[in-house]
């Protein structure tokens, strides 16, 4: 160990901005639960009231999916594998424009609480049951990783300590949660991006001073083989290539954005159709910032390390560890910065598990209570919720302690999402999409993507692809002066043993890239459940054209595009609170658009 730098601990300031951090989430959480006479029914407590406007909602997008597994995972991947990883910006591009135009609107126009009540709308129950349990079962397993996780990597580095801080990153998000419903969910959020982007900006910043500028760390990474973008190897079995993560990544990160309860339920619960589309595209914006800080942190981390690399000297026993240790080794004279930085990897992994604990009440209460319940009264609904809230909470940071059984850290969390986020959204798409889709067929296409991203997700789990695939770039030690075992042999040692005893499927099938579980399983079950709903007499069906995607979702962009004369008329029919037919999305754009288009479709003489 003599060649690792004595890295900084963790001082008294350090718990100091931490503890402010948990504080203010959770002052926040008592506020809304007090604030305009408290919430007082279940659809105020899980919905926000659908008063909520695009840019809270738009940041509390971007929170949730930017946890700690993305503050320590990113840098350390960009690190590793080069700055390949910037092409995710195409990726969630196209994710947002595909969300905002394909599900929001079917979404937002059935004015649902459960994303799973769609199912039950467009299929049957049994449907809805499937994808609710499905959910449940994946946050709860996705939400143990996200708090064990960083937990963990930082209290190996700074000595954090491990267990208190998953009990009480547990603790404070269950209890602003329970208290104060989905608004505190939203409002924390929005604190707590706050929280990341400066955690980030102080690295950044910091490691920019060190080296001098940001041209040396350019520099260093350029000449390092990190500012490898474009990598057009079609092969599916590297682990990220350009097309692994435009195609993989769309589709894993469309179950995230699309479909997944956490963020529907959010953009839902926005005031108009305008204001839910406008969030997701802001939330872009987020998304690109927070991706642009990793990749930079990780470019300037491989500059100061490049010489010598502390997870090949045994610094630091696992990769998600490297941001921690770079930030108490370059911050440690900054009394307070350090826990500036953890605080920031905790936000991520607060607003997370509190986004997933809100919907999991939601999708309790909606799908699996309320059918059974006789004429529930709202304050017992509401109750009912922050019950659910409560339990969900426990239930999270039991499944935390599980979690500390587990591996790897950002291949495991995604891996989860594309298992089963996979066949959910081709169920979903199979609903929106195809109107001859019938319930035999899309619960048969269901079983036949599950069954299919299980068995290479299982595979992957238990034959791990060999590291050729993930191209790791090299990682020098010669400016450390200790003698460790040469990596070159190491790696050789490893490859022979694995080759003998892998199976054929292990080294084709398996070693898939893990972005493509979520594709395996939507495209199985959106072809299985084609077929069988065609063979089961589909297209004699009929299906409301409510729960599909039409012609006029997407036209009502461009409503602004439309002549003048419109507008006086829509003024003077504006009604407040349009109570007549459910779905009018926006008074604005309401029932005379719409004639207009019906007209202007029997003119043509075609319904379409």
């Amino acid at each position: 160990m003599s060649g690792c730098q004595a890295v900084g601990g963790f001082g008294t300031w350090d718990y100091v901005v931490f503890g402010a951090m948990l504080l203010i989430s959770a002052a926040i959480g008592v506020y809304y639960a007090f604030a305009g006479g408290g919430q007082k029914s279940s659809q105020e407590f899980l919905m926000g009231g659908r008063s909520m406007s695009a840019l809270p909602v738009a940041l509390s997008l971007t929170a949730s999916f930017m946890s700690a597994v993305t503050v320590l995972g990113t840098p350390s991947e960009v690190y590793r594998f080069g700055a390949r990883f910037s092409v995710f910006a195409i990726t969630y591009a196209l994710v947002v424009i595909l969300s905002a135009e394909v599900f929001v609107p079917v979404f937002y126009r059935l004015g649902i609480t459960s994303t799973y009540e769609y199912l039950e709308l467009r299929f049957n129950k049994y449907l809805r049951l499937c994808g609710t349990v499905l959910f449940i079962i994946l946050t709860i397993l996705y939400t143990g990783i996200v708090i064990y996780a960083p937990a963990l990597a930082l209290n190996q580095v700074t000595g954090f300590d491990l267990w208190g801080a998953v009990v009480a990153t547990g603790v404070v998000c269950t209890f602003y949660c329970t208290l104060g419903g989905l608004k505190a969910v939203v409002w924390t959020d929005v604190f707590q991006v706050g929280i990341m982007v400066a955690g980030f900006t102080s690295v950044i910043i910091r490691a920019v001073v060190v080296q001098g500028g940001i041209e040396p760390i350019l520099n260093d990474s350029y000449h390092g083989g990190r500012l490898n973008f474009w990598d057009f190897n079609p092969d599916p079995l590297q682990r990220h290539t350009f097309w692994t993560i435009i195609v993989g990544g769309t589709f894993t990160w469309l179950g995230i954005y699309g479909i997944n309860q956490s963020q529907v339920q959010r953009y839902i619960a926005c005031k108009t159709l305008f204001q839910a589309k406008l969030s997701l595209y802001i939330n872009l914006l987020g998304l690109w910032a927070i991706l642009a800080c990793a990749v930079l942190s990780g470019l300037a981390m491989y500059s100061i390390y490049k010489d010598c690399d502390p997870w090949t000297a045994k610094c630091v026993s696992a990769p998600d560890q490297l941001i921690p240790y770079l930030v108490l080794d370059i911050l440690r004279d900054f009394p307070g910065v350090p826990g500036l930085f953890v605080a920031s990897a905790y936000s991520g992994t607060l607003s997370t598990v509190s986004s997933s604990i809100n919907a999991l009440a939601a999708v309790t209460v909606e799908d699996l209570i309320k059918p059974y319940l006789t004429s529930p009264t709202e304050k017992k609904l509401s109750w009912i919720s922050m019950g659910m809230s409560l339990f969900y909470g426990g239930v999270c940071i039991a499944m935390a302690a599980l979690a500390s059984l587990l591996g790897s850290l950002l291949q495991a969390a995604l891996s989860i999402f594309g298992m089963v986020g996979g066949p959910l959204l081709g169920l979903f798409s199979l609903g929106i999409l195809c109107p001859f889709a019938n319930p035999v067929g899309a619960f048969v296409g269901l079983i036949g993507g599950f069954t299919a991203s299980l068995w290479v997700g299982i595979g992957a789990q238990i034959y791990p692809p060999l590291p050729s695939t993930a191209m790791p770039l090299n990682l020098s030690t010669a400016g450390c002066n200790i003698s460790t075992l040469s990596t070159e042999n190491y790696w050789n040692v490893s490859l022979e043993t694995q080759a003998n005893e892998r199976p054929v499927l292990a080294d084709y099938w398996y070693s898939l890239s893990y972005l493509y579980f979520s594709t395996i399983g939507t495209l199985v079950t959106v072809a299985v459940g084609i077929v069988v709903s065609l063979s089961t007499g589909g297209l004699r069906q009929t299906v409301d054209r409510k729960f599909m995607l039409t012609k006029e979702d997407f036209l009502s962009n461009f409503s602004f595009l439309k002549p003048k004369q419109d507008e006086k008329i829509k003024v003077l029919n504006w009604k407040p609170f349009p109570v007549t037919d459910e779905g009018t999305d926006n008074p604005a754009f309401n029932h005379i658009e719409m004639d207009f288009t019906d007209n202007k479709e029997k003119v043509n003489g075609a319904h379409i």
